[in-house]
């Protein structure tokens, strides 16, 4: 256990809920930043501080007495469509963070990356932590943001701040309260019945948000200074991923396994579906390319040196699984969710329709 108080930017999110309830498990003494509050802080003794990453003069204020930092806001975009939002969240608002942390006499700062802020590069090679990031290697504001953010808070680790860098990739796991995961869309659509097909194509490298909770932890712990620690899981094909899922939920795994050419040429009525219901999309241009990518991230170092251990996908989506049916949704909502639920029912068929007119063809 440590001592002192420990801040958390970023505590509605879903890495940051899941920090949140990490530390609560542990005793910790924390204050939460946040720009809203929720309902699902109730019952965590926590001190809550309204205010914004982009607000030097609020992080000075939320940051008097912190021991240690946990820097988890940000932005998750892939549509292009936020782009100056992102980086004046993800990478000026983390210039803000390193420079209260310093102010206020922070002596420990967890800043929250992102596998995207490594270059993936060409074939399969093992991806290990690199000591520099340029952003021009990368593409898309989130990733570029996330790869200029951690540099800056690298270039500024020293004896008066102890800095480490966490890498996490594709997150699942409980604590999705606010539904921004697009992997857990997914999920909770094959659960209602409403994803009935499987690809044939993609992989991608799944960890539970608890183990990066636990990750970041042990890096404000024992992590070395001005380390980087990739807090990955392990890769599975969509394929394997939807069945492994199937298992968990007691349900038939798809029969049906959709090509990437098939759903390049499906794609603009699929994104149009998610975007009329206003939910995360499963698939979309970027998606699909990085799916396509090397994401053979190695968390080798973070289990040498942290002691990370991070569990299996069906470990994992069992419990995402029992959380979603469980999970404790006021009556707003629920009725708001089921009738995003019924509405993608009407989009499934239109989808199904043009599916069966591209076969024919």
């Amino acid at each position: 256990m440590m001592a002192g108080l420990n801040v958390i930017t970023g505590g509605k999110g879903y890495v940051g809920f899941a920090l949140v309830k990490e530390l609560e498990s542990r005793g910790e003494k924390m204050r939460l930043l946040l720009r809203t509050d929720s309902p699902y802080f109730e019952g965590i003794d926590c001190e809550k501080f309204m205010g914004d990453v982009t607000d030097p003069a609020q992080l000075e204020q939320a940051f008097q007495g912190a021991e240690t930092v946990y820097h988890v806001a940000g932005i998750v975009d892939i549509s292009g469509t936020k782009d100056k939002q992102v980086w004046s969240v993800n990478f000026e608002g983390t210039k803000n963070v390193v420079a209260a942390c310093k102010k206020c006499g922070v002596k420990t700062l967890v800043y929250c990356s992102s596998v995207d802020a490594i270059p993936a590069g060409e074939g399969n090679d093992v991806l290990t932590e690199i000591n520099s990031f340029d952003p021009d290697l990368l593409e898309g504001a989130y990733a570029k943001s996330k790869a200029s953010a951690t540099q800056f808070v690298l270039d500024n680790a020293g004896d008066d701040l102890k800095v480490c860098v966490v890498h996490p990739s594709c997150c699942l796991g409980p604590y999705d309260n606010n539904n921004t995961s697009s992997t857990n869309t997914m999920m909770n659509l094959f659960l209602k019945g409403l994803f009935p097909v499987s690809l044939d194509f993609g992989k991608y490298n799944f960890v539970d948000v608890r183990d990066i909770a636990k990750g970041m932890v042990a890096a404000a712990e024992v992590g070395r200074n001005g380390e980087c620690y990739i807090l990955s899981g392990y890769v599975h094909t969509l394929d394997d991923f939807i069945k492994t899922l199937a298992r968990v939920c007691d349900k038939k795994a798809p029969s049906i396994k959709l090509s990437m050419e098939f759903i390049l040429k499906m794609l603009p009525i699929i994104e149009k579906a998610f975007d009329v219901l206003k939910m995360p999309p499963v698939l979309n241009e970027y998606s699909i390319r990085k799916l396509c990518e090397n994401c053979n991230f190695s968390c080798d170092k973070a289990r040498r040196e942290l002691g990370y251990n991070p569990m299996t996908l069906e470990e994992c989506l069992s419990d995402t699984i029992k959380w979603m049916k469980e999970r404790d949704m006021d009556e707003k909502d629920r009725e708001a969710q089921d009738k995003k639920f019924k509405m993608f029912r009407k989009e499934l068929k239109t989808i199904e329709e043009k599916v069966r007119e591209k076969l024919d063809k």
